[in-house]
């Protein structure tokens, strides 16, 4: 695939691996690659030769018993196949590791299996049944990219889906441990280059350890040109000898030379974080801290999903770009994020539904939009396909009238109820309370609340919507409050239902205990909370523009499609200037400006200077109509970054999302005010 100009692969499917399944010098039958002539493992001793070569040969039970770290323990791999390796890791983590500690996994994958060849080679081993049902229950599609796994309590399993050297070229993170495998050099030369072996060493620790188990010149020489050492030590059966060593200096990261301003934080000791705002991704991110094992108390002024999180039901939805960019990305990574964590979250779906989002082709412009987006981005159909007006009716359950593009990972949530949710998660102490002004201190930061009283934290992340530039410190990053209202209609008995959530220029889910939600209006720059009449007419007319034929159908069944006959609530959304989230550390903006004022006269010229930050403040804002499918993504990010783990998102999207990309922009454009002085953000 050919690369786009952010440097990432196309947003298309992934070729899946072809497999036979042959009998083995056993008898038993073994999963072997098609398109490498190589087996995955051997039925007879795979399970032993993984334990020998890669958990034995990284001394990983003596060093998971002496893990002491706050941190995970990172372990890396060059070719995930049907997850053996990790799940061996897994199962000697639990076996050995402190009760306190956690694992993360991050695996690279350029021929994904199918679901039903993955559970098909894993159900040879039985006392890895739990963990390998954990697995396949969350196994993503084969798009390109991160793909973040819950497998449990204390471990992360993070698949990279695409050629090996280029996903640990963006990875941002560092390993402690490598399983260096694939098939054979001589089977698979493609993999096994001089770039695997110096992103390997890019994002290893210090000390880190590798092993594999081959012992090929190729092999040899790649890693000591890249700065491991590496000894010959015995191998596992017929394997006389295989290789394993460690790297003590790792090469110094270079990849933000032309963006020094996106410069990743050092680590900072964390035990108590202070959460502003109990929406989705104040909450969220609240609920990702406790379950790394820190004390968070989360603050709203009013409760859990009052604010812009607070309807009844909300679309989880996205709109993906004609063209490729960086924001398309990030959503679509987001939504199937979203699915994932919900799936793990709330199993039995008494929050959410997956029922499927189709968006509608209406007008003149969106049909030929869509048509563009399918011919450039030919993704899994489990996760968008093109569908006709008849299949769009068939999907919907009623006459849509025009094409659509299907969604069906996509679906509903009920946001206010997963807000109280996420804010009773264990470890997280809820507190109604107004922040209105923070101190760095030496420890940390000092929180002035609106009742008089202080609290102390050692990190404070800042989830306030549109307000969450009210603070001295964030006071630099435009912010745009959106107004939006939904409005509500309670069905009469044997009304016909929608089967999927309806989208066009508003949205419309399947009706929930009784009631019907659609909307919502949009208007920006207007922070007003109250309910309008005139918001519903506008409601009521998208409504019938977008399924005529449905709102006939609910009016022969009785339903009172007029004002007097709607219930409504309004919120108020942020959005920034570009419609992504702002989603990481809060840059320094005065630092900024003194350190980068020669942008303005050359943006050529990059001084190769640090960026400054509000060390250990965070934010995560600006998540609009779609923070369902953006929020629980930026809470793992933020989550990750806090705590010293690998991100889930390539290096070029982290950056993406900076809360500091506009400043650069703007010294960039000789534009030198702050957010306030402009009157972006004022919401009052």
């Amino acid at each position: 695939m050919t690369a786009a100009p952010d440097g990432l692969p196309p947003l298309a499917a992934l070729e899946t691996a072809r497999l036979d399944w042959r009998r083995d010098d056993t008898g038993e039958e073994a999963p072997r690659s098609a398109d490498f002539d190589d087996v995955y493992f051997s039925r007879h001793d795979g399970r032993a030769e993984t334990e020998h070569v890669f958990l034995d040969g990284n001394r990983l039970p003596e060093r998971f018993a002496g893990w002491q770290e706050r941190r995970p323990f990172v372990i890396g791999e060059t070719g995930f196949g049907t997850g053996l390796n990790m799940l061996c890791a897994w199962a000697c983590f639990d076996a050995h590791a402190a009760a306190g500690a956690r694992l993360h996994l991050v695996s690279t994958e350029k021929f994904p299996l199918r679901r039903e060849d993955l559970a098909r080679a894993l159900a040879i081993w039985p006392d890895l049944v739990s963990r390998a049902e954990a697995l396949v229950a969350q196994w993503p599609e084969p798009v390109a990219g991160v793909h973040r796994l819950g497998l449990g309590p204390r471990v992360t399993l993070d698949l990279h889906f695409g050629d090996a050297a280029e996903r640990l070229a963006l990875l941002d993170g560092r390993v402690d441990a490598w399983f260096l495998d694939g098939f054979a050099p001589s089977k698979n030369p493609a993999m096994w280059q001089p770039e695997l072996f110096d992103a390997m060493a890019a994002r290893s620790r210090p000390g880190a350890t590798f092993a594999t188990f081959t012992c090929a010149g190729v092999v040899k020489r790649g890693l000591k040109a890249a700065g491991f050492a590496w000894r010959k030590v015995p191998g596992f059966g017929r394997k006389r000898e295989m290789l394993a060593g460690e790297i003590d200096a790792p090469p110094e990261d270079r990849r933000r030379t032309a963006t020094p301003w996106f410069t990743p934080l050092p680590a900072r000791p964390v035990q108590h974080v202070a959460v502003i705002g109990a929406g989705i991704a104040g909450a969220g991110v609240a609920a990702a801290l406790a379950e790394r094992g820190l004390a968070v108390t989360l603050l709203d002024r009013e409760g859990p999903g009052a604010g812009g999180s607070g309807n009844a039901q909300g679309a989880l939805y996205v709109k993906l770009a004609a063209e490729t960019n960086p924001q398309s990305r990030v959503y679509l990574a987001g939504l199937l994020h979203s699915r994932r964590w919900l799936s793990r979250l709330d199993p039995g779906q008494s929050l959410w539904s997956p029922c499927g989002v189709l968006q509608l082709a209406l007008g003149e412009k969106e049909p030929a939009r869509q048509a563009r987006f399918l011919a450039r981005h030919p993704l899994p159909s489990g996760v968008v396909e093109g569908v006709s007006a008849g299949q769009a009716a068939e999907r919907a359950g009623v006459e849509t009238g025009a094409p659509a593009l299907d969604y069906p990972a996509a679906g509903w949530v009920r946001p206010d109820a997963l807000c109280w949710r996420l804010a009773e998660t264990p470890g997280v102490a809820f507190r109604q309370a107004e922040v209105t002004r923070l101190e760095a201190t030496r420890e940390g930061w000092h929180l002035l609340l609106g009742d008089g009283t202080t609290l102390d934290a050692d990190q404070v992340v800042i989830a306030t919507a549109a307000l969450a530039n009210r603070f001295a410190q964030t006071s630099a990053l435009p912010l745009q409050p959106v107004r939006g209202q939904v409005s509500r209609l309670h069905l009469p008995r044997d009304t016909p239902g929608l089967g999927r959530v309806v989208c066009a220029g508003g949205y419309v889910p399947p009706a929930l205990s009784g009631w019907l939600t659609f909307g919502a209006t949009f208007s920006p720059n207007d922070a007003d909370g109250e309910v309008r009449e005139s918001d519903h007419d506008a409601n009521l007319a998208e409504f019938a523009r977008t399924l005529p034929a449905y709102v006939a159908a609910l009016r022969e069944a009785g339903a009172d499609l007029t004002r007097s006959g709607l219930e409504g609530r309004a919120g108020v959304r942020a959005a920034s200037p570009d419609k992504t989230p702002y989603a990481g550390p809060v840059p320094d903006a005065e630092a900024w400006r003194e350190a980068y004022a020669g942008l303005a006269r050359d943006a050529t010229r990059i001084p190769d200077i640090p960026g400054r930050h509000h060390a250990g403040l965070w934010i995560s804002t600006a998540h609009g109509s779609r923070g369902l499918a953006s929020a629980p993504l930026c809470a793992e990010l933020l989550a990750s970054m806090i705590c010293d783990e690998p991100l889930p998102l390539e290096q070029p999207l982290v950056d993406h999302l900076h809360p500091g990309r506009r400043l650069i922009r703007d010294l960039m454009q000789g534009k030198h005010e702050s957010a306030s002085a402009r009157g972006v953000g004022n919401s009052s």
